[in-house]
């Protein structure tokens, strides 16, 4: 199979020498393992993908016994630190005086990310449905003790009037609190939105609130408007955007970044997108425990010991609300949250 073929191939492919040294690297495959010819070609592959040292044993075999083999779902960490999942096709082939060997990578991220969306959506929807019909066992004795509470103060005296104070301060935080466990309730008011001036609002409100972190911008002026509720859409940018802050009490230099691009054919809940919007929120935090990662977005999960667990799980149904995901990357210094929504004007907006 020519060089020119294997360049014009969507599956990423390299192939290895017997001892294991790069010896031909395709576009695709500079592509996904983010690596340029003139710095690959002649370096073994441990040394490329670090933790391809334990398959090392495993290549030589390949190539002993002249037998394929295929490893699913290897999680792969780059040069770059990034962490990438794929299924690996190793193959034998015979050019030359020495063996060789063809490596074909297959990305699964996007469809792992899809199975991910898909059911932290359907959880999030069941989670729901066990809200509202908690929220109105709830509700309706809160309204009953409010309305009682209400009563008596006016038969008490001003000495006991704190007490009933106390029941209904008391019964109002609880009534707010399964009111925002329910998230929004309303359609969202679908308009043409300049999604920058949504993040100014946010960058402002939360420097009003803490002058603590540093705001680094990195707009892309060029984005157009798109059909949003902006109303909505600045809580759920809020909301993370606090989390970040939260985050960052004990850095010694705290700065948040704010990154909108575009992005071509994307995949959102099983639906190919020509283009969609995307926003990066960043900190230079410790990071997010991974046993918390997976489920940060399910409500009353929270990092902190004073956190409710709400203002993840808001900002995760308002973007499902406008046919988006987010997305959860981190690692010490260097977390980030990603929203991305279509940007296909809807015709039912």
């Amino acid at each position: 199979m020519s060089e020119n073929i294997l360049n014009n191939l969507a599956t990423a492919i390299v192939s290895l020498d017997h001892e294991l040294k790069l010896r031909f690297i395709n576009q695709a495959a500079m592509n996904l393992l983010d690596l340029s010819p003139n710095r690959a070609l002649g370096q073994r592959i441990a040394d490329l993908i670090p933790t391809l040292a334990n398959s090392e044993a495993v290549l030589f075999e390949a190539i002993q016994t002249n037998q394929t083999f295929t490893q699913r779902r290897a999680e792969l960490q780059l040069l770059s630190g990034a962490m990438i999942t794929t299924d690996l096709t190793v193959s034998p082939t015979a050019e030359g005086e020495w063996p060789t060997l063809l490596v074909e990578f297959h990305p699964l991220d996007r469809y792992l990310r899809i199975d991910r969306d898909a059911a932290l959506s359907e959880h999030q929807e069941v989670t729901r449905q066990m809200l509202r019909g908690l929220a109105h066992e709830i509700k309706n004795p809160l309204g009953g003790i409010r309305g009682s509470a209400q009563l008596l103060e006016s038969e008490l005296s001003e000495s006991l009037k704190e007490y009933t104070g106390i029941i209904i301060d008391e019964t109002d935080r609880l009534a707010s609190l399964v009111d925002r466990l329910l998230g929004p309730n309303s359609m969202p008011d679908m308009r043409l939105t300049n999604i920058h001036r949504v993040l100014e609002k946010v960058r402002r409100l939360v420097e009003l609130e803490d002058r603590r972190a540093a705001f680094v911008r990195d707009y892309d002026p060029s984005i157009p408007e798109i059909v949003m509720d902006s109303e909505l859409m600045q809580q759920a940018i809020l909301n993370i955007v606090r989390n970040a802050m939260q985050s960052l009490e004990k850095s010694p230099d705290p700065q948040i970044t704010l990154i909108t691009r575009t992005e071509r054919q994307f995949t959102i809940a099983s639906i190919r997108h020509k283009n969609v919007l995307k926003i990066e929120i960043i900190d230079n935090g410790p990071g997010i425990p991974p046993k918390l990662r997976e489920h940060l977005f399910y409500p009353m999960i929270s990092g902190r010991p004073d956190g409710t667990g709400l203002g993840l799980s808001v900002a995760h149904s308002i973007i499902h609300q406008h046919g988006g995901v987010i997305e959860l990357s981190s690692e010490p210094g260097h977390t980030v949250f990603t929203i991305i929504i279509p940007l296909e004007v809807s015709n039912d907006g």
